[in-house]
């Protein structure tokens, strides 16, 4: 005879049923998230570009960001504003400023002294394009070059401001530029990574610069910058340990290989294959980057067309050279970063020493593109995160002052890559203040860098946390004014 103990009661079926139900439920409800989580990772974990063609004919195959952190002053570099120097000292008209904010650090000032350049612009090339005296390299590339000076951003501090340029939000963790077209274009070489990145070592150290600046964000890893550094290890642990062979690394890549396959298949995770693909390509940097790095082939006549520091490694001269042996090699995208352009004091003489470091290479940049026969679809930028305020910050005398950051107009440049040359686009009023004609916004750059390369920004996407993402946010207009 059954145990009486033995047999359930109907409640307590009537509970059993209810946990079975409410189990299952949650088990099918768990395993129509984790489909939807692999297929999300499968579709990702493809090291193979998102775009099988470009939306549109590519003008430009690669791109060389000369990135001047700190906010160059426009009026000491690309926009003339005579009207500046004729009222030097005076207060700023209060109609200019019409109530926009300011930083804290030149908010307090009851007068905001107008400040002329100590510099003097003159006319260059076919179409007269003015030009500051302390840019004389430049000038001889004026015809090669597209000035943007109605450039305006939404961001008046530093860290905001270089995030927003180098990803497109403000906010720290979102992808950098160079990551989306690492994974929107892939690569064009299978021995270098497709996103490399350059930190001038005889810069100012007046801002800091952090990795987030160049990382991949949500997107798989492998799409993040690489830093390149002087000296005899370009890439901090790529060389084999002591002890350790390439017959041994290779037979360690062999069976990471086989775990890492069993792994995706168990977990769906995208990046197990991301870093995969990184301990491949490291693999193979092994032998690329010194052959790459080694600039001891170049010619005399190249050294010196890039200025005497081009021989030191890790300089803004050698990194110039550097980025154009990296595009050589089939690189899509290089960013170089160069600190120092933020002078809040002692302007006049800050920034003749910047540019005496930078506007040499960076004109022999596009010199040595252009005879190689690669500026045609190399497109060469160079800017910073905002640019600085009509007037001084803090005492100014007749030798020296200073510029705060000023966001709502400011100039960079552009060439090769099916950009116009020997064009200026946009204007800003008589102060510099505001813009006055063809304004383009961190959107419009970045939707204009990419329909020069192909991509139509809105279709750029990846889906993250349920929402698709793209360089552009929910902005960005293509600049046609812009574009040859």
């Amino acid at each position: 005879m059954p145990n009486p103990r033995s047999i359930p009661t109907y409640d307590e079926l009537m509970r059993l049923s209810r946990r079975h139900f409410l189990g299952a439920s949650a088990l099918g409800i768990g395993a129509l998230a984790f489909g939807e989580i692999t297929a999300s990772a499968k579709a990702a974990q493809s090291s193979s570009p998102l775009l099988a063609a470009p939306h549109f004919p590519a003008k430009a195959k690669r791109v060389i960001y000369l990135f001047q952190s700190g906010g160059p002053s426009q009026f000491e570099t690309l926009d003339p504003k005579p009207k500046l120097r004729e009222l030097h000292g005076q207060p700023l008209p209060e109609s200019v400023r019409a109530g926009q904010r300011l930083t804290g650090m030149s908010g307090y000032q009851a007068v905001l002294p107008i400040a002329g350049s100590f510099t003097g612009f003159k006319k260059y090339g076919r179409a007269g394009i003015e030009l500051s005296d302390i840019l004389p390299h430049t000038a001889k590339i004026v015809d090669d070059i597209c000035i943007v000076r109605a450039m305006h951003t939404e961001a008046i501090n530093h860290d905001p401001a270089i995030t927003f340029f180098c990803s497109g939000n403000q906010i720290a963790g979102r992808p950098s530029m160079g990551a989306w077209m690492s994974y929107g274009l892939g690569t064009m070489n299978n021995d270098l990574p497709s996103f490399i990145v350059l930190v001038s070592k005889d810069a100012s150290r007046d801002q800091p610069l952090y990795s987030r600046l160049w990382g991949s964000g949500f997107l798989p890893s492998e799409h993040q910058g690489v830093q390149f550094r002087a000296g005899k290890e370009p890439v901090l642990a790529l060389a084999n340990p002591e002890g350790v062979s390439p017959h041994a690394r290779r037979a360690m890549l062999d069976t990471l290989a086989q775990l890492s396959r069993d792994a995706l298949a168990h977990e769906g995770d995208a990046e197990i294959d991301a870093r995969l693909a990184q301990a491949e390509m490291a693999y193979r940097m092994q032998a690329s980057v010194p052959e790459a790095s080694d600039l001891s082939g170049e010619t005399n006549e190249t050294f010196e067309l890039y200025g005497p520091s081009a021989r030191e490694p890790g300089t803004f001269a050698a990194n110039c050279l550097l980025a154009r042996r990296l595009v050589e090699r089939g690189v899509r995208f290089v960013q170089l970063f160069h600190q120092g352009w933020d002078q809040h004091g002692g302007l006049p003489g800050g920034i003749a020493r910047q540019c005496q470091q930078t506007d040499q290479p960076s004109a022999a940049l596009v010199m040595d593109l252009k005879r190689r026969g690669l500026l045609e679809d190399t497109l060469v930028i160079w800017g910073g995160e905002f640019g600085r305020t009509a007037y001084c910050q803090g005492p100014m005398t007749a030798n020296d002052y200073g510029r705060d950051h000023h966001p709502r107009c400011f100039s960079i440049w552009m060439a090769g890559g099916g950009v116009k040359a020997g064009h200026v686009h946009g204007a800003t009023d008589d102060f510099g203040y505001s813009v006055l004609d063809g304004g383009v916004s961190v959107h419009d750059l970045h939707a204009t860098i990419l329909r020069l390369m192909g991509v139509d920004h809105e279709r750029l996407t990846y889906q993250y946390q349920g929402r698709h993402y793209r360089l552009t946010d929910i902005a960005g207009l293509v600049v046609p004014g812009i574009m040859a």
